[in-house]
């Protein structure tokens, strides 16, 4: 008996990839298992084609111990029948079943078998990844990253919800053959992709199962939802009758609403891809097989797809489909339902209001234009469109339209006029006729393609569209004469085509044979081996260009020379949350320095843009050769994060480093994350904190914690409080003699209504930077849509995402809901502030200093707490409520005065602990002791003791 017989089955129906070369692969990933007691079971339908056969006896033939070839009886058409028959063949102490053109990772059969003979369990399942329908690269489903997190074994399958919920045993996983044979495990014959089926009920009979985090199985086939929508409803059908069998109704609703999204909404996005009479089809058997109500807590563009499938509206489930990919763009009229909730249209009942775009305007919002008509006529390109224009959006004035051809990746453009625009209620119907033969003229040369958009405009304002159609709408010889500025051998006609993003276009391409021979011979001289070998050089000379640019190479470079430099003096590099803003305490020292007219001669690093710096100050990119050389001859260096790390302080600066917050969560060499880190990392962490010559702090709580976790000597720290909070101690005192209002300017810039709060909501960092060093991306923990429905009257939130995130937050109501994480300086966003919402963020360390209301919505705060550690319990010191669900926090919120007068104790004791040291004079005490000559004497005489660092 070997330990493990892996079925691969050729030539049923709804078999996959078939054909002589997918067999070859599985049997050969088969063959190539780092466990040697595996085998293939090769079962071959009768109605398999003469390749494969042929291929089949060749693999059998050549490894006659591990490769064994089954013919069932002739009757086993369906890939199900042919399954069961390579089931009941099986020798090997696991079984594991393959389609035909799937192959399993080196390792897979051990890893499963290791699994299983540790666990004794009898389903063992891993990870699989399936080629995708554009380009053909393989992508794991993205829901099974959560799924396989983590090893471990259940007692039941409804302890993993997900691989019932999901498709997630439809390959990738093994039986003990034993178990399989003790529960009768069969798939079922009749049923085309039989494989959704067979992974629940084995999930459901077995008990035990495990689950490895290791990919076991690539190369699996995206199924034709086109073609097998049918079976793949019947399918989940099936699925979910078992799970109501099993007493489990809510795995049933979370599997409905995953089938609508894994493979409804693909099927509608595939649907600009379909010919028109494949989609009428389609959409024909959706009504016919799509019989259970939509599911209700799916995204209102999933439910739309749902819908108009259920309905069999072909031409409803195109319009989605643009909607899907570009779901800003108005693509539907949107009717007003009851309790003035907006609706997708008059055949579509689904509710869309939070989309928003009931508060989109004429010429700030997308609309969707779709291509109706592409012919030619007397010579000339004739389109046809509608731009859909929902009642709300229409304007007043006349409508005046031009059709724009644009040079794709440059700036030219040539517009035509469009003599036909007629306004209907809720679109814009319009023609225009192009004489692209005579006017359109390109270079001939990298302007070969030209995409089109229409530009409606209506008293003043322009709405700018591209135009959508479907792939088969431009089909056939739709062609016009070019005439491009270098001649006819550039390129001879023109050519209407819908893009992949499903928008018009233009290519200039070569019909006839003088343009066709030019185009081979430039071709050719590109390609022959000279020019193969000077492209080689050309790009073995930006490889080094680059390594000249990249960091490692700067940071060689500034180490060996650029500390060699003379120290320039009176100059100072500040910089902010790495460059990322112009605010923080480096900003409001440099502001002191500034008032107070001393002759330092200040330079700010940015990251990205040099908007919002300040103006008399030198502006270096960071990581920059000016940047770099600027650090190096500074005297004095001023910043809140942390300079790069990799680079050296010179002998004669001094480092001044502000900080950033308190300490909640555990940092520095306190963190878990640090501890693990190898001996050299942690080394190379110690040094950049030993550059450091001045810490601030702003209580005892910030020695015991931030200066004790990386480990700095007394003598570096000063006990003056935070710069940036000098502005909140003189706000708080201007409240309690003057009131409230007036608001601080920045009230007026945002739009902030005087009768209405402010709320500015600002959580935590939760992860890493994004790749590239661009901002991650998040969803919010705080419904901003339903905070905007409750509170959107009384309270105006702003929501400041952390620097190293960007907040995704949808349209609200104007006025009630503003993104201000671009905004530089966080201290002017909390002086305008009313209430706080926060959840582990430095922040509320801050706002406690203003005496006003904070309330923490912290739903993870066990978990957090335990991952990442924390210094104290933060419900025992909380300066206000501490929340863990939204419900709790909008009932704080609105009960807000009762919760102020009940913590306002806890807030005080709160701001007098961890704010001991801000008196509202940090700038002028940091200027003081740094920057004046008298504070400089004493810090070179200081410095030169610790030189070198």
């Amino acid at each position: 008996m070997t330990d493990f017989s892996c079925v691969i089955t050729a030539g049923g129906e709804n078999g996959g990839s078939e054909g002589p070369d997918a067999l070859r692969a599985s049997v050969a990933s088969v063959l190539g298992q780092s466990l040697r007691g595996s085998e293939a079971v090769v079962v071959l339908a009768a109605r398999a084609d003469a390749p494969t056969r042929t291929a089949a006896r060749a693999l059998a033939d050549s490894s006659p111990g591990r490769v064994r070839l089954i013919h069932p009886d002739p009757a086993a058409r369906t890939t199900g029948a042919l399954r069961n028959a390579g089931l009941d063949a099986a020798t090997g102490r696991y079984v594991l079943v393959l389609t035909s053109g799937e192959r399993l990772h080196r390792h897979a059969c051990r890893n499963l078998w290791q699994a299983g003979e540790r666990s004794r369990a009898d389903l063992v399942a891993g990870r699989w990844s399936r080629t995708t329908e554009e380009g053909g690269k393989e992508q794991e489903p993205p829901w099974q990253a959560e799924l396989y997190a983590r090893s471990r074994t259940v007692a039941r399958f409804a302890d993993a919800p997900g691989l019932v919920v999901r498709d997630a045993l439809v390959t990738g996983f093994c039986l003990r053959r034993e178990a399989a044979r003790r529960h009768g495990l069969r798939y079922e014959e009749d049923l085309a992709h039989g494989e959704i089926l067979f992974g629940p009920l084995a999930a459901a009979a077995v008990g035990r199962i495990t689950l490895v985090r290791r990919l076991i199985v690539t190369g699996r086939a995206v199924p034709d939802r086109a073609r097998d929508l049918a079976a793949l409803v019947e399918a989940h059908s099936r699925v979910a009758a078992t799970l109501d069998a099993h007493g489990l109704p809510e795995l049933r609703e979370e599997r409905e609403r995953a089938f609508v999204r894994d493979h409804l909404v693909p099927l509608a996005r595939s649907f600009p891809r379909l010919p028109a009479g494949r989609r009428t089809r389609v959409a024909a058997t959706a009504a016919r097989v799509l019989t259970a109500p939509v599911p209700q807590e799916l995204p209102p563009l999933e439910r739309v797809v749902a819908t108009l499938l259920a309905r069999g509206d072909a031409e409803g489930v195109l319009t989605a489909a643009y909607a899907l990919s570009r779901p800003a763009t108005v693509c539907a009229p949107g009717v007003m339902g009851e309790g003035g909730r907006v609706e997708w249209d008059d055949r579509c009942p689904v509710d869309i209001t939070e989309l928003g775009h009931q508060y989109r305007q004429f010429g700030g919002a997308r609309l969707m234009n779709r291509l109706t008509r592409c012919t030619a006529e007397e010579g000339r390109l004739l389109l046809e469109g509608r731009l859909v224009l929902p009642p709300h959006l229409t304007p007043d004035a006349p409508f005046a339209a031009t059709l724009e051809f644009r040079a794709r990746g440059g700036a030219r453009a040539v517009a035509f006029p469009v003599d036909d625009v007629r306004h209907d209620g809720n679109g814009v119907t319009w023609g225009a006729r192009a004489d692209v033969s005579r006017l359109l003229r390109p270079l001939g040369v990298r302007d070969t393609a030209w995409d089109a958009r229409l530009i409606l405009e209506a008293g003043g304002v322009r709405s700018v569209s591209d135009l959508f159609g479907p792939q088969d709408l431009v089909e056939g010889a739709v062609r016009f004469a070019a005439r491009p500025r270098l001649g006819q051998l550039a390129g001879d006609t023109w050519e209407p085509y819908i893009t992949l993003k499903d928008h018009l276009a233009l290519r200039l391409t070569a019909r006839r044979r003088p343009a066709r021979t030019t185009r081979r011979l430039v071709r050719y001289a590109t390609h022959f081996r000279p020019a193969r070998k000077a492209k080689l050089l050309a790009r073995a000379l930006r490889k080094r260009l680059d390594r000249y640019r990249s960091r490692s190479f700067k940071a060689t470079t500034y180490n060996t020379w650029l500390t060699r430099l003379p120290v320039r003096r009176g100059s100072v590099v500040f910089e902010s949350h790495m460059g990322r803003c112009y605010g923080d305490s480096p900003r409001a020292l440099h502001e002191e320095i500034r008032r107070q007219g001393l002759k330092l001669r200040a330079t700010w690093s940015y990251d990205t843009s040099p908007a919002g710096f300040p103006d008399d100050a030198r502006l270096v990119r960071r990581w920059s050769w000016r940047y770099l050389w600027a650090l190096a001859r500074a005297e004095f260096w001023v910043d809140n994060q942390g300079f790069p790390q990799h680079l050296r302080k010179p002998a004669r600066t001094t480092y001044l480093q502000t900080w950033h917050g308190s300490a909640y969560k555990r940092m520095g060499f306190d963190e878990t994350r640090v501890r693990l880190q190898n001996a050299p990392q942690r080394e190379r962490l110690q040094q950049a904190v030993h550059r450091f010559d001045h810490f601030l702090v702003r209580s005892e709580h910030d020695v015991a914690t931030l200066a004790r976790a990386y480990r700095l000597p007394e003598d570096r720290l000063l006990r003056t409080g935070y710069p940036r909070n000098d502005a909140l101690i003189a706000e708080r005192t201007r409240t309690e003699t003057e009131g409230r209002l007036p608001r601080p300017p920045l009230a007026g810039v945002l739009g902030i209504d005087d009768h209405k709060k402010v709320v500015l909501y600002a959580p935590t960092f939760r992860g890493g930077p994004a790749a590239g060093g661009k901002q991650a991306r998040r969803r919010l923990l705080l419904d901003v849509r339903e905070f905007a429905e409750r509170f959107g009257d009384t309270y105006t939130l702003l929501v400041r995402a952390h620097y190293l995130e960007a907040a995704r937050l949808p349209l609200c109501p104007p006025g009630t809901v503003i993104d201000v994480s671009r905004h530089h300086d966080v201290s002017e966003l909390l002086a305008l502030a009313d209430v706080l919402v926060t959840d582990y963020s430095s922040i509320m360390f801050d706002f406690a200093l203003l005496d006003r209301p904070v309330l923490l919505y912290a739903p993870d705060l066990d978990t957090y707490a335990a991952e990442r550690g924390s210094y104290f319990d933060l419900r025992e010191k909380a300066p206000g409520p501490v929340t863990a669900t939204q419900e709790e926090l909008f009932a704080q919120l609105a009960e807000l005065k009762k919760s102020d007068i009940r913590h306002a104790s806890h807030r005080a004791a709160f701001a007098a602990e961890f704010g001991a040291y801000d008196r509202g004079d940090a700038a002028r005490q940091v200027v003081a002791a740094v920057f004046s000559r008298q504070g400089a004497s004493r810090i070179t005489d200081h410095h030169d003791r610790g030189a070198g660092r």
